[in-house]
C-alpha cells in the first residue's frame, strides 16, 4: 500500500514538473515569435534599402 501511495507522489510530483516546465516553453515560444517578427521587420526593411540602391 505504501509503494502505491508513494508512486501516485511521484506522478504527481511529475505532473507538476511538466506542467512547470511546459508554462516556461510558453512563454519561451511567445517570446521568440516577437523576435522573428522583428528580424522580419528589419530583412524587409534592409531588403527595401538595397532595393533603392539598386540601379533600374
Amino acid at each position: 500500500m505504501a509503494k502505491a501511495r508513494e508512486g501516485r507522489t511521484d506522478i504527481a510530483v511529475a505532473i507538476v514538473a511538466l506542467a512547470a516546465e511546459a508554462a516556461e516553453l510558453e512563454t519561451r515560444v511567445t517570446a521568440l515569435r516577437k523576435e522573428l517578427v522583428d528580424v522580419d521587420r528589419h530583412m524587409t526593411a534592409v531588403s527595401a534599402a538595397l532595393d533603392r540602391l539598386s540601379p533600374a
